[in-house]
């Protein structure tokens, strides 16, 4: 009998990975299924409640740590090596495991209302101290799969992308209770769910009424991008550069023909120098003053000693504006310097930003720009192809966030116009042909969200949730056995009935 139940909960533990690791697998990464991260978590809570601690500290980990291989192929492509990999996506496990034997320990405490905080507290917790502590700053938060979920990335205008990510493990872990508790508690078990749906009704409804709040005062956006063998890697100075220029200014002034009020080129389609600068400027400039469009273009510029990652504005009859690019993604763009400052844009019709590619990975510096009034963003990008979905799409976020709607053209990656309800305005490949072009009339009224008025305020709700729950648990260690015992007899007592 105890060979043959030895074997039955060996059975349930691989089940319970097994069912989780595929869950995350396809609910999260590069092109996520977004219902299934909603239900992500639920094997592995529902196991834990019925076994030990190191089975479930066991299952918790390996499900998580398993699911994350779906992001394997894509880290070893842009050169991650195994050992950075499993350092990143075993802390991660850790973090669920840990939530997970915290959120068993409390509900079988008898303190289902703190487990259910525990696991989206932690969680969230974890999401926003990476955040202030890596140089990828969100990349790699839950909320992420949710994009194309558009009533519920509403939320996001009010607590950002830490709301999101709770949200999806409040849910799953109200079920866990609910069905833990609903033969010996079923009162408090459908209260928890209860509570836990209502939540996520409000939030739906909240985000159906923003979505259909009509926009107006659009303009026309252009964005160009070329994937063509040698336009991609960056050009150093000379007649290639100069070449590639002209080669985009011919694109540039169809698009500014048909209407194009903004045109925005790849962050470092090539090299300048502050003897050359000269170059690109003596392109691009005469074409804006001719069209009457603002051209924005990336380029590498170095002024010994340094080295910029920057992007260039060419406004009709104005001065060259420049922006320098403020996050780097290490190791490749290590040996670059990094700016401080904002570049906008006012105008008649409102003001534009400038930010570049990984930027828009990070929410305070979005947060500048909202706060300055920014109804459109202008984002030269470079993307790696297989991340064109994923790490493209981290903006939209940051528009939903901040109030503006992001022009984003990338390399490797995506032409994407968004609005500032996160939806997909227009969207090419950049592959799609030798020049891939793409014109779009966007919104770009700001919009005063909440988020830009309190900022992380919920990333600190979290943490503070999350150490309440920890004191909880430690202030119940002494009822574990016998809230444990009792639980287990009621449920013997109603299965041999």
């Amino acid at each position: 009998m105890a060979f043959a139940a030895k074997y039955r909960h060996l059975g349930m533990a691989l089940l319970a990975i097994a069912s989780a690791a595929v869950l995350v697998w396809l609910g999260n990464g590069l092109n996520p299924l977004w219902p299934l991260l909603w239900f992500a978590p639920l094997p592995v809570l529902l196991f834990a409640l019925h076994s030990g601690w190191r089975s479930a500290a066991v299952v918790a980990f390996l499900a998580w740590l398993i699911g994350s291989l779906n992001l394997w192929h894509y880290l070893r492509l842009v050169g991650v090596p195994p050992v950075t990999w499993f350092s990143i996506f075993g802390a991660v496990a850790l973090i669920f495991a840990a939530a997970i034997l915290a959120f068993r320990a409390l509900v079988h405490r008898g303190a289902s209302w703190s487990a259910l905080l525990v696991l989206p507290a932690t969680w969230v917790s974890f999401e926003y101290i990476r955040n202030l502590t890596t140089p990828h700053g969100t990349a790699g938060s839950l909320a992420y799969s949710q994009l194309h979920f558009l009533a519920f990335l509403q939320l996001a205008s009010i607590t950002g992308p830490w709301g999101l990510s709770f949200l999806l493990l409040l849910f799953p872990a109200a079920l866990a209770i609910g069905l833990y508790l609903r033969r010996s508690q079923p009162k408090q078990a459908l209260s928890i769910v209860a509570a836990s749906l209502g939540v996520i009704v409000l939030v739906l409804v909240f985000g159906i009424v923003r979505l259909a709040i009509p926009q107006s005062q659009k303009v026309r956006v252009g964005l160009i991008a070329s994937d063509t063998p040698g336009n991609v890697v960056t050009a150093a100075p000379g007649a290639k550069t100069g070449h590639l220029f002209a080669d985009y200014a011919q694109q540039a002034e169809g698009l500014a023909a048909r209407g194009a009020q903004f045109i925005i080129m790849p962050e470092k389609l090539g090299t300048i120098t502050d003897t050359d600068a000269g170059g690109a400027d003596a392109i691009l400039q005469p074409l804006a003053d001719k069209t009457g469009s603002t051209i924005v273009i990336g380029l590498v510029h170095t002024s010994q000693p340094r080295e910029y990652n920057q992007a260039r504005v060419y406004t009709p009859q104005a001065p060259v504006a420049s922006y320098d690019k403020h996050h780097m993604l290490p190791p490749f763009e290590s040996n670059l310097t990094p700016g401080t400052t904002l570049t906008l844009l006012p105008q008649a019709q409102g003001t534009r930003g400038i930010a570049i590619c990984k930027d828009m990975d990070f929410t305070p510096l979005s947060r500048r720009y909202g706060n300055a009034g920014a109804g459109l963003m202008l984002v030269p990008a470079w993307d790696f192809n297989i991340d064109r979905a994923w790490h493209g799409h981290i903006a939209v976020m940051r528009g939903v966030e901040d109030g503006f709607s992001i022009a984003r053209a990338a390399k490797d990656g995506y032409l994407t116009v968004s609005d500032d309800r996160g939806r997909i305005v227009a969207e090419a490949r950049s592959d799609s042909a030798p020049f891939a072009t793409l014109l779009a009339d966007v919104p770009t009224a700001h919009d005063r969200t909440l988020y830009l008025l309190l900022g992380n305020w919920f990333a600190w709700l979290s943490l503070a949730i999350c150490a309440g729950t920890l004191l909880r648990l430690a202030s119940l260690r002494g009822r574990a056995a016998s809230a444990v015992t009792n639980t287990s007899a009621i449920n013997s007592a109603l299965s041999s009935r």
